[in-house]
């Protein structure tokens, strides 16, 4: 399938639409929305609730295919893949951040830290080094053995953070991560994803509410009326 497009872009969107039912009714989330993303690029997504930034993670992230368009990420155009296909791809390739942290109670922050490794059959000694250090790095290293519960809200954060990044995702994908945490605890995280995406040159689209935190991305952009814009930082 040929993609008119910049050869430069990593993640290309072209003309993607998707529409839900309501009643007898059809709600139209995005019509032919088109968008280049490069590599490295730091990408914030405003816009209301509701206006369908939260479903465009998920087709970034192939946990849901479009109506129409395509998604490309990389050289692979996700939205030409089957299910088991996007579920491969998303978990070697893409990582996620979310408001809520979504770590497993049951397991060890160690554990919770090393699953998407296991997942990927990447569990050697070199790649468990690899994301201790990230551990180490953002100051959770003496709280291996800790299960999450017995952690801050701000301590589970930055463990959802390099758990995301842990397997060496080319996309991260981020839904408001700061968006259940107290201003100070926030903007300490954000300081750290920045610090993290500046030294693993990790492409990464945020979802956020917060104007303060969208001002600090490379680009800045609005989601509205199924349309997408960009506004100044």
């Amino acid at each position: 399938m040929k993609i008119n497009d910049s050869s430069t872009a990593f993640v290309v969107i072209r003309n993607l639409s998707k529409h839900y039912a309501e009643g007898d009714n059809q709600r139209t989330i995005f019509a032919d929305l088109t968008l280049d993303i490069h590599h490295g690029e730091f990408i914030a997504l405003l816009g209301q609730s509701g206006s369908g930034k939260s479903t465009l993670l998920n087709l970034l992230g192939g946990i849901d295919l479009p109506d129409a368009g395509l998604i490309r990420i990389g050289s692979q155009i996700i939205t030409a893949l089957s299910e088991v296909e996007r579920t491969r791809f998303r978990r070697r390739h893409i990582g996620f951040v979310f408001q809520f942290f979504n770590l497993i109670p049951t397991l060890t922050v160690e554990e919770n830290l090393l699953l998407p490794l296991e997942l990927n059959g990447l569990a050697t000694a070199t790649e468990r080094d690899r994301a201790l250090e990230l551990l180490d790095r953002v100051g959770l290293g003496n709280r291996r053995r800790s299960f999450p519960e017995r952690l801050s809200g701000g301590e589970q954060q930055r463990l959802a953070i390099v758990r995301a990044l842990a397997h060496g995702p080319v996309l991260l994908l981020a839904d408001e991560p700061t968006g259940n945490l107290d201003s100070a605890t926030g903007e300490r995280i954000l300081d750290l994803l920045l610090s993290l995406h500046r030294q693993a040159t990790t492409t990464i689209v945020m979802v956020t509410h917060n104007r303060e935190a969208a001002a600090r991305a490379d680009r800045v952009l609005v989601l509205d009326g199924g349309r997408i814009r960009e506004i100044a930082p």
